[in-house]
């Protein structure tokens, strides 16, 4: 088995334990957790210091996991997702599904079907959506790479990936978009 796949089935192995993983994203590095476990939120939001029920990014691996967290899917968000040319997080009606620490005041989760080939290999293995949210304390600055991540988080984490901390390319979290009445787009996040 080559390191790649070892790295994968060691995140899921953790987040099957519903424990909290750093690990790299599409854009920065996160903190995850499965996202219907809602122990294991209440624990990633306490190691990051942020309140509960503020919003958390779920990763999806396609459109009909997309389809399990949102209660509504308007019927052009596919072609929209397939469009993207860059990481894009659409905040929707959240279902029952996920954990309901998960969702925000207004009833709504952040969704993102993730391209990057290791974070779509986890969540394809796991069968949940992963909960992303920056590998940072609330209020401090967003690792762009692993070796800006904070020792605390380091040591807070169940589970460290050892995969791309290396890399020194930098990525811009995702754009945030909301799908407002008639299919138009708000962004809330370039």
């Amino acid at each position: 088995m080559n390191r790649f796949q070892q790295e994968v089935d060691a995140a899921v192995d953790a987040l099957l334990l519903q424990q909290i993983i750093l690990y790299p994203t599409d854009t920065v590095w996160g903190l995850g957790c499965d996202a219907e476990a809602p122990p294991a939120v209440k624990e990633l939001y306490k190691l990051k210091g942020r309140p509960e029920g503020q919003p958390s990014i779920v990763l999806v691996a396609d459109v009909a996991m997309l389809k399990r967290y949102a209660a509504e899917v308007p019927a052009e968000l596919e072609a929209l997702i397939a469009a993207d040319t860059r990481p894009t997080t659409y905040i929707l009606p959240a279902s029952r599904a996920v954990a309901a620490n998960l969702v925000a005041p207004d009833g709504t989760v952040g969704l993102r079907v993730v391209k990057d080939e290791f974070c779509f290999k986890v969540v394809r293995r796991l069968g949940h959506g992963l909960v992303s949210t920056s590998a940072n304390k609330a209020g401090e600055s967003t690792p762009a790479v692993y070796s800006e991540v904070d020792s605390a988080i380091i040591r807070g984490a169940d589970h460290v990936v050892n995969w791309r901390q290396d890399d020194a390319a930098r990525v811009a979290p995702s754009r945030v978009v909301r799908l407002g009445a008639g299919g138009k787009l708000d962004v809330v996040r370039e």
